[in-house]
């Protein structure tokens, strides 16, 4: 059985990824990762964000077309927020292009194109 269709594309523009209240990322090579009926997903170079912030979980999932996602908790001035991005560390080769980059939890971490 074939899984669903996925592109990665560039996203067009400048984006910044905020959270509380900061500015920990912002790039214009961020990448847009659509799978299927779900929502497209911003993918953001790790050489783009202040992983200064961020701490390596033990939370692991697995997807059957991407890989094996470790997951990270971003330690802000306020608070730790547990697991709010995730990563593949060694995507399948048709996903290859987003190694080395994080996704974001929306309800956690806002990520958006400032231009």
């Amino acid at each position: 059985m074939a899984g669903p269709e996925i592109t990665i594309e560039p996203a067009k523009g400048t984006w910044s990824v905020r959270a509380q209240g900061a500015v920990i990322g912002e790039t214009t090579n961020a990448l847009i990762l659509t799978e299927g009926d779900y929502e497209p997903v911003i993918y953001v170079p790790r050489e783009d964000l202040q992983m200064v912030f961020f701490d390596a979980s033990d939370k692991t999932t697995t997807c059957p077309h991407k890989g094996d996602a470790t997951y990270f908790h971003l330690i802000g001035k306020s608070r730790r927020q547990e697991n709010v991005a995730w990563s593949y560390e060694t995507p399948h080769k048709s996903v290859a292009a987003i190694k080395d980059h994080l996704a974001f939890h929306q309800d956690e971490v806002t990520v958006e194109s400032v231009s």
